[in-house]
């Protein structure tokens, strides 16, 4: 019910974007399908409507999409380096990060393992890091450090500059929130 306003704006900007009627996207590392009559998501790998938050994020990039997707430039940003964030940095934290370190903070190499199930590659920052490619022109990289004697573990997520011109804070915030509940 509280998704229902976000997810009939959503469809409204995707149709009026003038966005081909695509019969699916790839996210992470499922694959939706579009029903652009009932407006529905649709997860191919469970053949079950998409929770409203991925199908907003979906009709969001879509819409974008349509628009021309920028080139991703390779220069990472925190997202504290984003424009905009006043007030969204504790959600951001909340839901991206710390479940990450509580997750992976004792042994960091571990995160390569998502890259058997979700399209990235290992990178070079951190004790540890991967990119994810979220979506096409999505690229994230999320780097985690191990603890020492002098600190304790912690982890980073960076996205590419041009995210910007495809997503809201608010929608980083949910991406960021999703990938996570991947790893």
């Amino acid at each position: 019910m509280g998704y229902d306003l976000a997810l009939n704006k959503a469809w409204d900007e995707l149709f009026k974007s003038g966005a081909p009627r695509e019969k699916s996207v790839k996210f992470l590392g499922d694959e939706y399908s579009l029903d652009y009559e009932q407006k529905k998501v649709l997860s191919l790998s469970c053949n079950a409507p998409a929770k409203d938050f991925t199908a907003i994020l979906i009709l969001h990039y879509l819409a974008q999409a349509a628009k021309g997707l920028p080139a991703t430039t390779g220069k990472w940003l925190t997202f504290r380096e984003l424009s905009g964030i006043e007030g969204y940095y504790p959600a951001f934290r909340a839901r991206a990060i710390d479940p990450i370190v509580r997750k992976h903070a004792h042994s960091p190499q571990g995160i390569f393992s998502v890259l058997d199930r979700l399209p990235g590659k290992k990178a070079e920052r951190g004790d540890a890091s991967i990119v994810l490619f979220a979506l096409v022109g999505v690229p994230v990289l999320i780097a985690l450090w191990g603890p020492d004697e002098d600190f304790g573990p912690d982890a980073n997520m960076f996205f590419d500059e041009s995210i910007k011109d495809i997503f809201c804070i608010e929608d980083i915030v949910v991406l960021a929130g999703i990938i996570c509940s991947q790893l």
